[in-house]
């Protein structure tokens, strides 16, 4: 993890979702299955090539089960590397029973975070070398935000705004509440002199007007490639342009060679696929 991740609010996710595993018991299986002196190693192997995010956060769950002397930890890759099947990521030695118990809640955020960061690779690899840059959408799954964007980063990619303080949006609702594009931009911009403001337009038309007002970022929503061309011709470099809506993989080249700088993709955190992580288990 990284300085933008706050690691106290970390901490207080990882001991609850050992709590909604717990349930306030004990884990009835492995407590009945295995002696409370057993130790074993445990490797944390990949199923499927990826790209690894989250080995910090699946650490935390295992220390958070365990007690501080009784586990050993070894990285054999860190966040953002791409392996293959059979990669061992990480190799954990302590007590049997901790290990199991911590097992499902490891891998669930494990598995998942490096589905987002090998998600955001393909993304980034079909893209290389136009010059355009993949961005995350506030598409996430609630409170899991700044971990995903953490995984889209692993994985190559640039986050878009945090949250709705840090940056403004203005979207096709502001401009219908406002009474135009024009004027929403004219409204956020004296609210908020300093902040950064994208604004959303459907038409290249309104992408001339957006500019025309003074916004440096619009946002073009489900425009097909001509229009995007046409759109990247007429802002003439007057404003950074980001393609948006009903972006796919196959085409994300093809939108990239247009000339805007950015995708903007909410696939990559609403709808990444797990990347297949396996505990095995061996004996000490």
């Amino acid at each position: 993890m990284d300085e933008t991740v706050d690691r106290q609010w970390v901490g207080d996710l990882v001991r609850a979702t050992i709590e909604e595993d717990l349930a306030g018991g004990v884990d009835v299986t492995t407590t009945a299955t295995v002696d409370p002196d057993q130790v074993s190693v445990a490797e944390l192997v990949a199923r499927a090539d990826g790209v690894v995010a989250g080995l910090e956060i699946a650490e935390l769950v295992l220390r958070q089960v365990a007690a501080p002397d009784e586990i050993e930890i070894e990285y054999g890759v860190r966040d953002g590397d791409s392996v293959q099947r059979g990669a061992v990521l990480m190799t954990v030695r302590g007590k049997t029973r901790q290990l199991l118990t911590a097992e499902r809640t490891t891998l669930n955020l494990l598995c998942h975070l490096s589905g987002v960061a090998t998600l955001t690779r393909h993304w980034v690899d079909a893209v290389d070398g136009t010059g355009a840059v993949i961005r995350d959408t506030r598409k996430t799954m609630p409170l899991l935000r700044s971990l995903e964007k953490y995984a889209v980063r692993c994985g190559g990619g640039k986050n878009h705004r945090m949250g709705l303080s840090d940056a403004a949006l203005i979207k096709d609702n502001h401009v219908i509440a406002a009474g135009g594009v024009a004027e929403a931009y004219r409204l956020v911009r004296k609210a908020y002199p300093e902040i950064g403001i994208e604004v959303e337009v459907d038409s290249v038309e309104d992408a001339v007007i957006a500019v025309e007002s003074g916004a440096e970022l619009i946002l073009l929503d489900n425009m097909d490639v001509p229009l995007l061309r046409e759109a990247v011709e007429k802002v003439a470099g007057r404003a950074r342009l980001e393609a948006s809506g009903g972006l796919t993989l196959d085409q994300a080249r093809e939108v990239a060679e247009t000339g805007v700088d950015f995708l903007a993709v909410g696939a990559l955190t609403h709808s990444a696929p797990v990347l297949d992580i396996a505990l095995d288990l061996k004996e000490a």
